[in-house]
């Protein structure tokens, strides 16, 4: 047993390694969005389907030979694709589509590795049943979520921190070479072994006195006695089960796909889109599966409906909250328990192993949908962030649905839950659109603006749960800064200390266009932004570009790859100032990123950092990036306390101002600067090495 286990969890410790590495590569190109992580969990999920497709296809329709042989030729194949290194000619130009981009890399550069490690698990199993039938090869499952789970935790702790991404791919690429020589081996070994009489000698004994036991029981017309197994084992492979009950491993493994990727979003798209924070759901998920699929007695259906019915509710009554390390712990239990009770309830209808590469490819079918209904049909179908709400609905339909045979107690509490749950779920979508005025979906999040009743009267820009900047209504007010730009913020600081006439000035991150209050004539203003959707409701619901004295230029595309593209712009000033949400793209605070905000600088020029954050402490990392570079930087705080009249708009800032022009930080406006402290717990950012965890606010 002990190569086909060693096998199995070399396989899929590759497997689930190659995911957070290959995305992290990617990441940058992509605007370091949430929707990257998805958009890869939909290939993987995708590509496992594909792999599990073929290992049942060749189990059922191929000799072992043709089996063992057919992949052989695959393995030795797909060693021509290693290192798995993404190819910089795969990076965006700026008017691709990006789900359809990110898709045609991932394959292109771990298409065949990926497929043929997704084949590992039920393929060897299959394998192994062949030549021992007297072991049930479920277990086996269990040990390669175990060596998923270990992958997962190891990255983000004892790989990333540590490597560099491309000396990881190389030492992965070695690793699946090994991988591909053992699997080889071992499919060769199993044909041995399955036509070895020694091999299978204690399963035909046992198969004998089965069939012996079975005859007698039929003799005596004794209707109550149990089918012995080799009865069992006949009449399991005679009579595939029921439809309902494939249909149910499919719907149990969408929805534990689907939860996943909802939470996942949810965490990301507030904090950072960093392999970090995509693991640790990824891992809870995992988790769940060792516990069901190790042993039966691990799951209670009593115990963990409970606890599901618990959460649900929770789930959606935070689903948009603004204290999200406050109900951080409620998600990661809230998915715990939610995917317990799914795959607790897909363990409990695994059928016999004869048929468990068509068991395996209906949960790969059902993994790949629940990731294509949040990564491809939420953002197309959905005006919203709606997904979260709706999986919890139907994973409530689906508790009642597997309550119909259970005592009334249960039906009803089931039916309550149901009740409770689409009223919840009605009214936190009702508060979500209140007072929206407009509202986009695209692979870059949700949108929306919203009028706030004051006077004077506000209207505002939200960006997933986060105000990404609004406007005063009403002369004389709309072309005065306000939220994260008044006078007394580091920005309004900046252009009041700079020499008069004319400036150029570079903008990373639209947001409503408050900043572009600041512009004088004779300045040229070039905004990069990512996000067309942001552009649209700039022009159409706020006036800041409109009444802007400077002439501007839009650069759509993620601003650092436009500015490692463009000739030196001699920038005057140069505004970092891009989120998503609240989340952090941590590809535009490394050296590489630095490097090209320097590049663009005139002599004198000035670099302003956003960082004005609920969760991320940017501080220790922009003054590393500044160090590097020979730049002095400061903090400016600004934490207004108006109550009244427009200045109650005036939000608290932290922005950082880095320059190697001193005189500049001498002027009046700069008198309460702060200097920023070095934290030896915090290095350089890189492409390759960037810790979110030391940076995280407690």
């Amino acid at each position: 047993m002990l190569p086909y286990a060693f096998t199995i969890f070399l396989s899929a410790f590759l497997l689930f390694l190659v995911q957070p590495l290959i995305a992290k590569q990617i990441l940058p190109w992509f605007g370091g969005s949430a929707s990257v992580w998805n958009t890869c969990m939909l290939f993987f999920q995708s590509i496992l389907l594909a792999g599990y497709a073929y290992a049942d296809r060749s189990v059922q329709q191929l000799s072992a030979k043709r089996q063992v042989s057919l992949h052989t030729i695959l393995l030795l194949l797909s060693l021509l694709s290693l290192p798995i290194i993404a190819s910089e000619s795969w990076k965006p130009q700026g008017d691709e589509d990006p789900i359809l981009h990110i898709l045609g890399l991932l394959l292109a550069t771990i298409g065949l590795p990926y497929a043929l490690l997704s084949t590992t698990t039920p393929l060897i199993q299959a394998w192994y049943w062949r030549s021992f039938r007297q072991a049930v090869p479920y277990r086996l499952f269990a040990l390669s979520n175990a060596a998923s789970l270990a992958a997962l935790l190891g990255y983000p702790t004892l790989i990333e921190p540590f490597f560099g991404g491309r000396q990881t791919a190389i030492v992965w690429s070695i690793g699946y070479a090994l991988f591909a020589l053992l699997c080889i081996w071992v499919g060769w070994k199993s044909l041995n072994q399955a036509s070895t009489p020694v091999a299978n000698e204690t399963a035909l004994a046992k198969n004998e006195e089965a069939a012996a036991q079975t005859k007698e029981a039929a003799a005596q017309n004794d209707e109550s006695a149990p089918l012995p197994d080799a009865a069992e084992n006949a009449a399991a492979q005679a009579a595939p089960p029921a439809v309902t009950v494939r249909l149910l491993w499919i719907v149990l493994s969408a929805l534990g796909s689907a939860v996943l990727l909802a939470v996942t979003n949810h965490l990301t798209q507030n904090i950072s889109s960093v392999p970090f924070l995509w693991v640790l759901p990824l891992a809870l998920y995992l988790l769940s599966f060792i516990i069901c699929f190790d042993r039966p007695s691990w799951y209670h259906r009593g115990i963990w409906g409970v606890a599901a019915a618990i959460s649900l509710p929770l789930m959606v009554y935070f689903a948009d909250s603004l204290a999200l390390f406050q109900v951080s712990g409620l998600y990661a239990a809230g998915l715990f328990v939610v995917c317990m009770f799914c795959h607790g309830e897909l363990a409990s209808l695994k059928p016999h192993p004869s048929q468990l590469t068509r068991f395996y490819l209906a949960m790969s079918l059902g993994g790949a949908l629940g990731a294509l209904s949040i990564a491809i049909a939420a953002p197309l179908l959905l005006s919203g962030y709606y997904e979260l709400h709706i999986t919890v609905a139907v994973i409530a339909l689906v508790m009642l649905w597997r309550s119909l045979e259970a005592p009334w107690i249960w039906r009803i509490g089931s039916a309550g839950l149901v009740v409770g749950v689409i009223f919840l779920v009605h009214q936190e979508l009702k508060e979500y659109r209140l007072g929206i005025r407009e509202m986009e979906r695209n692979f870059y999040g949700v949108v929306r603006t919203r009028d706030y009743p004051s006077e004077p009267g506000f209207r505002y820009m939200l960006h997933g749960s986060i105000n990404h900047g609004g406007q005063l209504q009403g002369e004389p007010f709309e072309m005065m800064p306000a939220t994260y730009y008044s006078p007394s913020s580091g920005y309004g600081r900046l252009f009041e200390a700079m020499p008069q006439g004319p400036k150029r000035v570079g903008l990373i991150g639209l947001g409503a266009g408050a900043l572009a209050a600041y512009a004088q004539s004779g300045d040229q203003w070039v905004i990069y932004e990512i996000n067309p959707v942001v552009v649209d409701l700039a022009k159409k619901e706020f006036s800041f570009l409109q009444r802007m004295k400077a002439p501007y230029e839009i650069v759509l595309g993620d601003g650092r790859l436009a500015l490692e593209r463009e000739a030196p712009r001699q920038y005057d000033v140069l505004a970092v100032d891009a989120f998503s949400g609240d989340s952090i793209p941590i590809h535009l605070v490394t050296r590489e990123a630095m490097a090209a905000y320097v590049k663009h600088l005139a002599p004198g020029g000035v670099i302003v950092f956003q960082a004005t954050n609920r969760f991320v402490d940017l501080q220790p990392v922009a003054k590393r990036l500044a160090d590097s570079f020979g730049l002095e930087a400061v903090l400016i705080e600004d934490s207004p306390e108006f109550t009244t009249g427009p200045e109650r708009w005036y939000l608290h800032t932290d922005q950082i101002v880095m320059t190697k022009n001193k005189a500049l930080l001498k002027h009046p406006a700069f008198k309460d600067a702060k200097t920023i402290s070095l934290r030896e717990d915090v290095g350089v950012f890189t492409d390759d090495h960037s810790n979110l965890l030391r940076i995280l606010k407690h």
